[in-house]
């Protein structure tokens, strides 16, 4: 059996007559996080009403689907899965009935434990219906020897490993939880009275609630008719996820309590200065390469061009599962404008490469638009380790920096120079305390120590210490 990484976006209301409304434009603003599922579970107090599909949120609630859905609080869930997960039977949230009672999870982030865990569970007489991390929560809850259900959680928690936001539906109320580690973001609004979780703030902005605050990691907070209760899980180092500021969560958003856009835009900014080459303008990849790409050519003072045109009608193919339609979806979603890029020595932004494919092919179109040189700027290192805390990087000998040095990634990618941020220089732009960050696609430095895999897939993640990843240059001499 396939285990998943649930690499997902999470929303959740309390006391607001329009709920699912509330929760259906949440998820939509968060539908960059995941677009292979989705799913609302509202309640008035007395009835549940849930919603579940495969496809995007507009599509799973076609035609006001969500007006059916009636209650004042709920939670919400956007899904993608890695290759060869997806099934109706992992939608989320996840539902349960557990004595008499209903409750369900909207869960957002990966076990690294999620194997042992679900094999001690097998062995005490449990049965899975899923093959969702979320699921062994559940089962980790109603086997818990405590008295209440915030005490059978909180020990059901203090067992897990690894990333998890949770947003999670009780008869009660609306309880948000953040991992010790604070892998992933989790953010506190206010609206009408009410209150709403997000996995980023951009939902807030959308749904029309007043952005507060961000979950402290190991925070668990119950929100229910008397208000805000807040308590804690047991301290561990904190390892936010940088990636979520180099690529996945929107600029427009705050999240880990900073700005995504000055991040990125800080990453432009500090590459301006390490980046070896000079060109005659800087070009983006759209979109995630745009807010780098301004920073670096408002600092350097040379022009900034949209010198490459995106189709928005296809989806992200950093989340496609098979390589022959990424390659085709590169075709597709970006086409040069050969009036800017002809005879120009083009400085090319990109927010990351992971397997190759997808800038080969984009660097090939501007080639065939005429460009006269083109050098590559990544606004972070070469990831050369898989994720195992919910970002889909696949495995070392997938990822093109895990088994190439820099030289001959730029070959293969057709560029004439490539220069990856230092890691120094990424972590000193977010704001945060560069301690307190999740390094480990870059560095192989695993803080949370668990083996989730068996067989051929074993990976024991060590928690080894890194002292980080040196400024990279490749130079590449002519074509």
């Amino acid at each position: 059996m396939k285990e998943l990484k649930e690499n997902c976006g999470i929303a959740g209301v309390w006391n607001h007559k329009k709920a699912a409304e509330i929760l259906y434009l949440s998820l939509f603003s968060l539908q960059h996080r995941g677009q292979e599922s989705c799913g609302i579970v509202v309640s008035d107090g007395r009835r549940v009403n849930m919603k579940r599909g495969m496809g995007v949120v507009s599509d799973v609630f076609r035609d006001g689907g969500f007006k059916q859905l009636k209650g004042n609080f709920g939670i919400g869930h956007v899904r993608y899965s890695t290759t060869g997960s997806s099934s109706a039977k992992n939608v989320q949230p996840f539902f349960a009935e557990y004595r008499g009672k209903n409750y369900a999870i909207a869960h957002n982030g990966n076990l690294v434990n999620s194997a042992v865990l679900r094999e001690r569970l097998e062995k005490k007489g449990s049965i899975f219906q899923t093959t969702l991390d979320t699921e062994v929560l559940m089962h980790l809850i109603t086997m818990s020897g405590k008295t209440n259900f915030r005490d059978k959680l909180t020990d059901a928690l203090t067992r897990l490993k690894g990333a998890f936001s949770l947003a999670i539906f009780t008869p009660e109320g609306l309880i948000a939880v953040k991992d010790p580690w604070g892998f992933r973001p989790l953010c506190l609004g206010k609206i009408d009275g009410g209150y709403a979780v997000a996995s980023e703030s951009c939902a807030f902005d959308l749904a029309g609630a007043e952005y507060i605050r961000e979950l402290n990691a190991g925070e668990i907070l119950l929100i229910n008719k008397n208000g805000l209760e807040s308590s804690q899980l047991p301290p561990a180092p904190v390892s936010r996820c940088i990636f979520e500021f180099v690529y996945f969560a929107r600029p427009d958003s705050n999240i880990f309590g900073k700005s995504v856009y000055y991040a990125r835009k800080k990453f432009g900014e500090r590459l301006a200065k390490e980046f070896p080459y000079d060109g005659d303008m800087v070009v983006p990849i759209p979109d995630s390469g745009n807010i780098s790409a301004l920073g670096f050519a408002q600092k350097r003072k040379i022009p900034f061009e949209m010198g490459i045109v995106r189709n928005h009608y296809i989806g992200r193919t950093f989340i496609q599962p098979f390589q022959t339609s990424r390659e085709l979806g590169v075709k597709i979603k970006l086409n040069p404008i050969r009036e800017v890029v002809r005879g120009r020595s083009i400085i090319v932004f990109e927010d990351s490469i992971v397997r190759g494919t997808t800038s080969r092919f984009r660097i090939k179109t501007l080639r065939d638009a005429g460009a006269k040189k083109i050098f590559m700027a990544v606004s972070c290192p070469p990831i050369r380790h898989p994720c195992f805390y919910g970002i889909d990087f696949p495995s070392s000998r997938e990822l093109i920096a895990g088994k190439e040095p820099v030289e001959k990634i730029a070959e293969t990618i057709g560029v004439d120079g490539l220069y990856y941020l230092s890691i120094e220089g990424m972590l000193a732009s977010t704001g945060l305390p560069p301690g307190e960050f999740c390094t480990a696609c870059f560095t192989g430095d695993y803080r949370v120590k668990e083996s989730r895999f068996k067989g051929k897939e074993q990976f024991e993640i060590s928690g080894k210490k890194c002292c980080g990843v040196a400024p990279v240059i490749s130079r590449r001499k002519g074509r």
